[in-house]
């Protein structure tokens, strides 16, 4: 793919790397990334050679860079990454750190699901550099887990919040998912209330979508599930808010509160304020100026395309329409708003109709959502954008 084997420019400051980890002990069934269980990889596929893989993919990407851009920001995500050693996922943080160089203060997260960690795994991985953990509960409430195949307790998921603590984590985030079929105003309400009581200094509250292809897509149209709620999603945004901010938390975009900006997911800023990256691993995706390419999906076609070269399987060239969406799309939904300059013509009246409506405020030259405007952020957005 000539945009992949150019010399790139990132062309702003700060660059972040992405590193996916497919791999799944089970698939839960509201799941639909790119994810595999071990009788789905087949042969030649190993969790035990991954790492390696991965690395050597590293090197690839640094060959490709004339100057090379320190990295301030690196997110292993998945599947479960710390289905991984914690030694294997340090390794790929070194590789990173000498073909590129870590900046000062940078931020490294992984991902992990409660039941694949313990104390001593939490502290050799703080200890082998990461700086962030991004822990999966979900939810605190039993059956709610068991509608979402989740395969750890409540517990489990406190468990190890209070171990990434012990091993000196300072940054340490809990994942949310409301409007499960069966989950009650009371069941959502504690989980906000164990999530606050952890300590942590992150939350992220995500509303359960039905994605085509699931199992939990299918158990819905056979009528064993029950279809999620808007209204019920809409009621639990709000007790999210509720509950978050009497904690002492504030949202800085549509579905992710912090304590304070330090305790900010800064990988995740990169990708909404326009920033560019590197994403390894199967599927991975990745974002230069004006260039987005991707990588075979599945691990075992990804170590062939590897062995060749880069392994890309396609990109695309950004248009200045597609750019435009996408800036509005994706600044819309910050605390820090989008700025009125960002916008055509249409748009800035567009702008001036949803402040008008009570779905935003317009400060500063900045259009920022209002409470009722983050319920209704994707139909803010088709407005600005035509």
């Amino acid at each position: 793919m000539a945009a992949a084997a150019a010399h790139p420019d990132t062309g702003r400051d700060g660059f972040g790397f992405y590193v996916h980890v497919p791999f799944c002990v089970s698939r839960c069934g509201y799941c639909d990334f790119n994810t595999y269980t071990a009788s789905e990889l087949g042969a030649g596929v190993s969790r035990d050679t991954y790492a390696a893989i991965v690395r050597s993919e590293i090197r690839s990407a640094a060959a490709r860079f004339e100057d090379r851009p320190k990295v301030d920001t690196v997110f292993f995500g998945g599947g479960t990454p710390t289905l991984l050693s914690a030694a294997d996922l340090a390794s790929i943080l070194a590789e990173i750190d000498r073909e590129f160089g870590l900046a000062d203060g940078y931020e490294a997260t992984t991902e992990a699901n409660p039941e694949s960690i313990d104390a001593d795994y939490l502290a050799e991985l703080h200890d082998g550099g990461f700086t962030r953990l991004s822990v999966g509960m979900q939810s605190t409430a039993s059956h709610v887990l068991k509608v979402l195949d989740r395969e750890h307790s409540p517990q489990k998921a406190l468990d190890a919040v209070a171990h990434a603590h012990k091993a000196g984590f300072e940054h340490v985030s809990l994942d949310l998912i409301y409007g499960t079929p069966g989950e009650s105003a009371a069941d959502f309400a504690n989980s906000l209330a164990a999530a606050v009581d952890t300590g942590v200094d992150h939350v992220s509250a995500y509303a359960l979508i039905v994605e085509d292809g699931t199992a939990l897509a299918r158990r819905i149209r056979s009528g064993r599930v029950p279809q999620p709620s808007d209204d019920v999603a809409a009621d639990r945004y709000l007790a999210a808010e509720a509950a978050l901010s009497a904690a002492g938390f504030s949202w800085y975009e549509v579905s992710n509160w912090a304590k304070n900006d330090t305790a900010r997911c800064r990988h995740n800023l990169l990708y909404w304020e326009g920033g560019h990256w590197w994403g390894a691993g199967p599927g991975a995706h990745s974002y230069l100026p004006g260039v987005r390419w991707w990588n075979h999906k599945h691990p075992s076609t990804y170590g062939t395309a590897l062995a060749e070269g880069l392994p890309v399987a396609g990109h695309e060239t950004l248009t200045d329409d597609d750019r435009h969406l996408e800036r509005v799309l994706l600044l819309t939904r910050l605390a820090s708003g989008l700025p009125l300059a960002e916008l055509r013509p249409d748009g800035r009246a567009a702008a001036e109709r949803v402040a008008a409506e009570g779905l935003a405020d317009i400060a500063d030259d900045r259009l920022v959502l209002t409470l009722r405007g983050r319920l209704l952020a994707d139909a803010v957005v088709r407005d600005l954008t035509g």
